[in-house]
């Protein structure tokens, strides 16, 4: 007889209210005035959710495929900007190839990647430009090659003095891609860290220190969050545990998925995440 995961139905449900909170919070809801009107951040709480599902499930899916043991998605409520810390899944068994590694380590990011790119789309042609004041003072987000691209197609050039005001959906897929750009450095045992190590051996592990160095500098010279970052990688640790059958090579097929997901990663870097101006 299969348990009811409980635990992580109370994760998701806890999720959801936090992402829920944020979302009413951005769209001007004082939700300790008006707890009921707690109901105007389902937008974005879905979307976000969404995103976080189809990559935390193609993880999941992927690993049952190649029969390593997994379980299912663990959400993260955190009171913080986005309302959630993200999800993650745990692998209880060993995995045995390269292909397996590569197959794992990409699902989710390329998932999660598609749903953000659709909601991008769909939440900025219901976003609206408008003029800013001068002297106004505001949270203003970073943008990706990615974002900024699509910015510009649906919406046109931004004039001077104007700027976006992102409709929730947008701002999910926002958040979308700047969570898969996080999972796809390949430190570690991060999705990007499984990638690597699956081309790379044990040579994953030198990438991995120069890397968490050049998010050292990133935080020093570009914005102070890198160094967050850093520290919780070193923390969670840049080594990667060997696989099974470390003498089958990648196929090609494997290698064009990693090649795929570093152009991902790139498109949806964002050297300054957040900014107050």
């Amino acid at each position: 007889m299969r348990r009811i995961p409980y635990l992580h139905i109370l994760l998701f449900v806890l999720t959801f209210f936090s992402t829920l909170a944020v979302g009413a919070v951005n769209q001007g809801v004082n939700i300790i005035e008006k707890p009921f009107e707690i109901y105007k951040g389902f937008s974005f709480s879905a979307t976000l959710l969404i995103i976080l599902l189809a990559h935390e499930f193609s993880h999941f899916i992927t690993s049952r495929k190649h029969h390593i043991e997994a379980t299912l998605p663990y959400f993260l409520p955190a009171p913080t900007f986005f309302g959630t810390l993200g999800a993650f899944i745990k692998m209880k068994s060993p995995i045995t190839t390269r292909n397996a590694l590569v197959d794992i380590g990409a699902s989710g990011p390329i998932a999660g990647f598609i749903v953000s790119v659709a909601a991008t789309i769909v939440g900025l042609s219901l976003s609206k430009v408008m003029q800013v004041a001068k002297a106004e003072e505001m949270i203003r987000l970073g943008d990706s090659l990615l974002f900024s691209g699509l910015t510009r197609l649906i919406l046109g050039t931004v004039p001077e003095n104007y700027d976006v005001f992102l409709h929730p959906i947008a701002f999910a897929g926002w958040i979308g891609f700047f969570v898969t750009f996080l999972n796809l450095i390949p430190i570690g045992q991060l999705d990007g860290g499984h990638i690597a190590y699956a081309f790379l051996g044990e040579r994953h592990t030198k990438v991995s220190k120069v890397l968490i160095g050049v998010l050292v500098l990133l935080g020093v010279f570009v914005y102070e969050g890198w160094l967050v970052w850093a520290v919780l990688l070193l923390i969670l640790g840049f080594r990667h545990p060997p696989i099974v059958y470390s003498g089958l090579p990648l196929d090609r097929r494997r290698k064009m998925v990693g090649y795929a997901t570093l152009a991902i990663f790139i498109l949806t870097f964002t050297p300054v995440p957040i900014m107050i101006q």
